[in-house]
């Protein structure tokens, strides 16, 4: 029987992966660039700033969808 632990692990990894590339290129998007300039938000400083703004873009963007 395997152990649940280190077969997750490369799955963490991987989806770590993943999201690091759709934030990339969402905040190469024209759309973030807009939303960003609508909000008056000025260039994320750091990997922390980027992850909560590209969050926090996509939270408002699928609420709008959503209605």
């Amino acid at each position: 029987m395997s152990n649940s632990s280190s077969a997750a692990a490369p799955n963490f990894n991987s989806d770590r992966q993943v999201w690091a590339s759709l934030k990339e290129a969402i905040a190469m998007s024209s759309g973030f660039g807009r939303w960003r300039l609508e909000q008056q938000l000025s260039e994320p400083t750091s990997a922390r700033d980027l992850d909560v703004l590209v969050r926090r873009y996509l939270r408002e963007t699928l609420e709008t969808l959503a209605y």
